[in-house]
């Protein structure tokens, strides 16, 4: 019995990776559409978004039969229901890649992003695809430190998201309210979606220690 749990809990777990594969692999492609004005890469990213979607269904459905066949108990049932909480996070970050796609699409054929910030969402695009795959080597090690360090490389994104503001307020801004609200809205896109793969990580802590990292942190 203890086996099969084993066996069922790690097959759940290499499924919410590969699902951190496609959302990084969404957002790579959503930006890479953002910043070329790229209406068929936009529309690919949509389109195929029902593979994340029938994955999700699917991790659902194994950790259900967890729950129902296994019976699980302290730690094991810490875990299982962890599992439905980490496929809701996932899929939280392809919806956001989402967003991002249907941006470059509503404003295609016209580019969406002013000069002055195309760099910030090269390198926010390049953190999110990071992150996506942190999160996909911590949901397959189960190592609590591993999933700290993901916290920490959060704080890249956060700088990167703050400074954006920063060159929207300044009085060299030529590019209207319009060109704000998009800037305003994708930012918080990737900040949000940044702040997903974190969730994953502080569920992956709490399942290996049964502590929140605050609570590791004054143990330490």
């Amino acid at each position: 019995m203890r086996d099969a749990y084993q066996e069922q809990m790690a097959a759940l777990n290499a499924l919410l990776g590969e699902m951190c594969d496609i959302v990084g692999d969404e957002m790579e492609q959503a930006t890479q559409a953002l910043l070329e004005a790229d209406l068929e890469l936009a529309e690919q990213v949509i389109s195929d978004h029902d593979q994340l979607t029938e994955r999700s269904a699917r991790a659902e459905e194994m950790a259900f039969e967890l729950l129902a066949l296994q019976a699980p108990v302290a730690g094991d049932l810490r875990s299982v229901v962890g599992g439905f909480q980490l496929v809701a996070e996932v899929d939280r970050m392809g919806a956001l890649a989402l967003h991002v796609a249907k941006v470059a699409r509503r404003r295609h054929p016209f580019q969406v992003l002013p000069e002055e910030v195309a760099g910030y969402f090269v390198e926010m695009g390049r953190l999110a695809v990071e992150l996506a795959q942190s999160a996909h080597n911590v949901l397959e090690s189960q190592s609590y430190q591993d999933a700290l360090a993901l916290m920490d490389d959060d704080d890249a994104m956060d700088d990167l998201h703050r400074h954006l503001f920063t060159v929207m307020m300044d009085r060299e801004w030529q590019h209207g309210v319009a060109a704000a609200v998009d800037v305003t809205l994708l930012g918080r896109y990737y900040e949000r979606f940044a702040d997903h793969a974190v969730s994953i990580a502080r569920r992956v802590v709490f399942q290996a220690t049964g502590k929140t990292p605050e609570q590791l942190d004054e143990v330490s």
